[in-house]
């Protein structure tokens, strides 16, 4: 059957109708009453033949409890099974159950030696339900969702049932105050309760539909047990959204002249997306990046080469590798800084990794907290530098200095940080600093007029790591800017274009960025 007809065939489909010889709702089969009913739970007398006869009651299953005491009235309670409930009767039934036990008579089966009110008794339970809202129909007889229950009566009035395929179907495609019955809906699944089949396997296949509008610009989760289908779900979802994609008429490169307020909306008329759509995928473990056994080529990657484009934080064949250019994007860069020393030990690392280099709010206009940010900055680059992280051509550091300390670091003063300088101009005059920090005497002035020292704690912290000294005036006693060299890699050229460009520049033409995670 043709996706249109499968949609002609829901909408046609009353969760309403009723068997004109009885009168009852003929929407499925018979399982149960409740006989406790509140604004959120259900729970249900059922009975093992009831249960048997409309192949089984499995966790999750939906089910439908009519209201039946008013014929003018069309309401249905959506229930969802969630777990067995005690009867009022069950203690007397146990009590009997383990005489019987006791005797060691057969309790079940065609010798089974139990009396008929004995089996009768035995074959109820209780089932507990979730109210997930209600159907009605409205005065104009339009069929209608509320995610609530706006009043319950007393629970003998309801019948419970479990739908048809044809209903179910209905129930699970319905949206928005109607059934799903757009040709741009696109078919994902079917209704599956259960890993066990037994008895799912002779019934007839529940399709289940998406529209554009369920997934594109909204918040979707997604909740499995382990090894039931959760990367798969998530794979036909990337399918369908690039189906969607594929549909759509304009392109961002090409934006449509359109007024302000039509811009605002996404989808066009038909409900299909206006521009392309592009799905960035964070792939912690690897399943979407890489082929296994189970994609036998289905792998995203294998299924839209055209339109995949892979990012690794690692160097490995067919993946672009994440870089990022550590002198232009100093937040970025240093955030793979601190992952890289996340597993080095020593208390000068641990500093040097809580350094803060997020830009201060009063940065234009408080003089002192611009000249410490521009300083830490600064010899933070001179790190990178002397790790061997390439510069952009002429690339010089600006920040502000002082004569004496000029003078300290070159008896002439012109290496003047103010004016700018090399990135070897600055690697000396920092290092000379450090090296001088607690016999100049400039220092200690410094501190008794202003009642803290020249250097705070985060610029000390990268001057060990400059220097590779742990005292100023001392040895080189600690690796350092050393242990930077292990990242080099992830450090772009200045022609490059950093990753998170390149990353915005593909999804914005609609392809399927997948970034690995896995090492």
């Amino acid at each position: 059957m043709s996706l249109t007809s499968e949609i002609a065939k829901i909408a046609t489909i009353d969760l309403f109708k009723k068997d004109s010889a009885t009168g009852l709702v003929d929407t499925g089969l018979f399982v149960g009453r409740p006989f406790h009913l509140d604004y959120s739970s259900a729970l249900l007398l059922v009975a093992d033949a009831w249960k048997q006869k409309a192949q089984g009651l499995p966790q999750g299953s939906l089910l439908l409890a009519y209201y039946e005491n008013e014929d003018d009235v069309s309401e249905a309670l959506l229930l969802r099974v969630i777990a067995p409930a005690k009867l009022p009767t069950d203690s007397d039934v146990i009590g009997a159950m383990v005489e019987y036990y006791k005797d060691n008579l057969k309790t079940s089966g065609k010798e089974s030696q139990l009396d008929t009110f004995t089996r009768y008794e035995f074959g109820f339970s209780g089932v507990q339900s979730r109210i997930l809202g209600t159907f009605y129909k409205d005065s104009d007889g339009n069929l209608n969702f509320g995610a609530d229950v706006e009043n319950f009566y007393s629970s003998h009035n309801y019948r419970v049932i479990k739908p048809n395929p044809q209903v179910l179907e209905a129930i699970v495609n319905f949206r928005e105050g109607n059934v799903s019955g757009n040709p741009t809906d696109i078919k994902i699944g079917r209704v599956r309760y259960s890993s066990s089949r037994r008895f799912q396997t002779a019934e007839q296949v529940v399709p289940v539909f998406v529209s554009p509008r369920d997934f594109l610009g909204k918040r979707t989760a997604l909740f499995g047990m382990t090894r039931t289908g959760k990367s798969n779900t998530v794979k036909k979802i990337i399918q369908s959204s690039v189906l969607m994609g594929a549909a759509a008429p304009l392109s961002l490169s090409k934006p449509a002249n359109e007024r302000p307020e039509d811009a605002l909306e996404p989808f066009t008329k038909a409900g299909v997306p206006k521009y392309p759509v592009g799905q960035i995928i964070f792939d912690i473990n690897g399943e979407y990046a890489n082929a296994n056994m189970q994609d036998e080529g289905t792998a995203i990657f294998e299924l839209y080469k055209e339109q995949t484009i892979r990012f690794s934080t690692i160097p490995k064949n067919g993946f672009k590798v994440m870089k990022v250019n550590f002198y232009r994007d100093v937040s970025a860069g240093f955030e793979l800084v601190r992952g890289h020393l996340a597993q080095s030990v020593g208390n000068y690392i641990d500093s040097f990794r809580v350094v803060d280099f997020q830009k201060p709010d009063d940065y234009d206009t408080n003089q002192s907290a611009k000249t410490r940010y521009d300083r830490k900055v600064a010899a933070y680059m001179c790190c990178l530098y002397r790790a061997g992280f390439k510069a952009p051509p002429n690339f010089r550091v600006r920040f502000s200095g002082n004569a004496k300390l000029n003078e300290l670091v070159q008896e002439d003063g012109s290496i003047d940080p103010s004016k700018g300088i090399t990135l070897d101009q600055a690697v000396n005059w920092f290092t000379t600093i450090w090296d001088s920090y607690e016999e100049a005497d400039f220092f200690n002035d410094y501190k008794r007029k202003h009642g803290h020292e020249w250097a705070d704690e985060d610029l000390k912290s990268i001057l060990v790591f400059l220097s590779r000294k742990r005292k100023p005036g001392g040895n080189a006693d600690v690796d350092g800017y050393i242990k930077l060299r292990g990242i080099v890699d992830l450090h772009t050229e200045p022609v490059d274009k950093p990753f998170e460009v390149e990353i915005v520049k593909h999804l914005r033409a609609g392809r399927n960025v997948i970034i690995h995670l896995s090492q």
